[in-house]
């Protein structure tokens, strides 16, 4: 048993391996402690899949892709008795039998422990995985030809309990609410289809405390086993995610999480025709030949394209991983297939504001259940290209009228792209001291706003002398009237020549924009109704309404240098 230091959990050639069909296992993982690992997979495979005609045990049922995570995880216990490999993140399709391999995880990490009285809890998004979850885990306890299991193992239905009798350590199936996970202290957790339970506003909190909770037992793990989300991630999956790729691509130093990640390189994910490839498909399916067949993907791809696109789309992402993103809709708008490498990692507000001969400030503000959208469009005085940056303001009772995306609009408070504010007023004064300084730079052409709903803000550009009679307010044309705006933002966008800064919140919005198509026009809306925000993407749509008149700049150009 060797352990020193930390280990290095990155998996840098991760893409070969997946193409391969090769463990995605680290080397660094393997060996800590053989003897313990040998352990947890020779009790893993003793137990059988209580729902399968025989009763396979997982010896011969299981995946040995899942095989090997039971023996690195529960395995590795250094001599002082603590665990190295403290947190796992697994991503798998649907159909990886992710539940009744979970449950057999869990039933082996009770088998194993030694701690007296200790608690193991296995967290469901809804009451019917967890009914699953327990069904499978109480199930491998009483099918056991030897008798011994059944002996050695108090199962407590009514309660979702399996308790071991020689230990009185307790196996407790939840469902995730934050009443019944509130100041926990187990010796292992695993949370199953994380994707879901980030769908609530307090998902991260909660697995922040459980984490503390952990903190005290030196053998304590927390394991993730989810799908990918059919949304864009968001939440605690979003963080958790990023995570583990970081660690996995060798990005971030944590030798403490595996991340096992059955997703494909980013040429192939980004690429239709090669995802939607049967051929492709046996890199992602870790299960293969086990609980899935590529013939039963095929059929059921099939009658997802019989329902269009939108269930294409949320198929990929459930028995595929492909993570929805910007471009993953065909009805959206077309510039967003091309937004992602538009993207200008230097870019700020204040690099706009120093590079630019002329800027337009686009504006779409909303009521107190929406954002309030602004987007700064500069023309490059030395190459002419269009440079972006946006921001958003919302009231802080959005968080609770749109619990949905609260996570999401958290993430972007803490990067710096959204202010959440108390008051009304808050927002509108803000913007108005950012629109102030441009325009005593001389560098505003004018603010374009959607004229619906914003008369106590025209009212405030009016005290900084930002009015319609100076030519520096317009009404920006809505609907089928901004398809100009629209077409030459995506062709602009395509050919390279709008570069825009970082903006996560920006990306969500762009992937939200629905177009739809008459006989000689094209209007801009949401792709779901409620929650599916674009106001920084129609706060664009607004500034490019006046950028495409070129306007002229207010100062004398700047001479350029020359080096001779």
């Amino acid at each position: 048993m060797e352990h020193a230091g930390q280990l290095d959990l990155s998996c840098r050639d991760w893409e070969a391996r997946i193409c391969r069909r090769q463990s995605l296992i680290p080397d660094a993982a393997r060996g800590i402690n053989p003897d313990e690992s040998a352990r947890a997979i020779k009790i893993f495979n003793k137990l059988r899949l209580p729902d399968v005609p025989g009763v396979p045990a997982m010896a011969v049922a299981a995946g040995e892709w899942f095989r090997e995570i039971v023996g690195v995880l529960l395995g590795s216990i250094d001599r002082n008795g603590a665990r190295v490999i403290r947190e796992l993140f697994v991503l798998a399709a649907k159909k990886s039998s992710k539940t009744s391999y979970g449950a057999g995880l869990m039933v082996t990490a009770l088998l194993l422990n030694r701690r007296p009285r200790a608690e193991f809890l296995l967290v469901a998004p809804t009451q019917a995985v967890a009914d699953l979850a327990f069904m499978q885990a109480a199930g491998m306890t009483q099918i056991d030809p030897d008798g011994f299991l059944q002996k050695r193992m108090h199962v407590q239905e009514h309660l979702k309990v399996i308790t071991d009798r020689n230990t009185g350590a307790q196996l407790k199936v939840k469902t995730f609410d934050t009443s019944v996970l509130t100041g926990v202290k187990p010796a292992g957790v695993l949370i199953d289809e994380l994707h879901e339970i980030s769908r609530n506003s307090r998902a991260s909190r909660i697995i922040g405390q459980i984490r503390g909770g952990l903190l005290p037992i030196p053998e304590a793990f927390l394991a993730f086993i989810t799908t990918q989300s059919d949304e864009p991630p968001a939440g605690a999956f979003r963080a958790e995610l990023q995570m583990a790729r970081a660690i996995r691509d060798g990005r971030v130093a944590n030798g403490a999480l595996l991340p096992v990640l059955y997703e494909f390189p980013d040429d192939i994910a980004r690429d239709r025709h090669q995802w939607a490839d049967p051929a492709n498909w046996p890199m992602v399916t870790p299960n293969l030949g086990k609980s899935i067949t590529i013939e039963r993907l095929v059929s059921d791809y099939e009658t997802a394209t019989y329902k269009g696109d939108d269930e294409i789309r949320r198929w990929a992402s459930q028995h595929l991983n492909i993570e929805m993103g910007v471009g993953m809709r065909t009805d959206g708008w077309p510039g967003a297939q091309f937004w992602e490498a538009a993207e200008d990692a230097a870019l700020t507000l204040e690099e706009i504001l120093i590079r630019s001969e002329v800027i337009v400030v686009g504006i779409d503000g909303g009521g107190l259940d929406d954002l309030f959208g602004l987007a700064v469009v500069g023309r490059c005085r030395e190459t002419s290209d269009w440079l972006c940056w946006v921001k958003a303001w919302c009231h802080e009772s959005v968080l609770e009228r749109r619990k949905s995306i609260a996570p999401r609009l958290r993430e972007a408070q803490a990067a710096g792209e959204l202010t959440i504010v108390e008051h009304a007023a808050e927002d509108i004064e803000e913007i108005c001291e950012l629109i102030d300084t441009i325009n005593k730079k001389k560098l505003l052409a004018a603010v374009a706003v959607d004229p619906a709903g914003l008369g106590e803000f025209i009212e405030a550009l009016r005290d900084i002398g930002i009015t319609q009679e100076g030519e520096q307010l317009i009404g920006a044309p809505q609907g089928y009237a901004m398809m100009n705006a629209i077409k030459t933002a995506e062709r602009k966008t395509e050919n390279g020549t709008l570069k825009h800064a970082p903006n996560k919140l920006m990306d969500w919005c762009v992937g939200n924009v629905k177009i739809e198509s008459t006989a000689t026009a094209i209007r801009a809306t949401k792709q779901n109704a409620g929650d599916a925000k674009i106001d920084l993407w129609s706060a664009l749509m607004d500034a490019v309404t006046v950028m495409v008149r070129d306007p002229k700049p207010r100062t004398t150009p700047v001479p350029r240098l020359y080096v001779i």
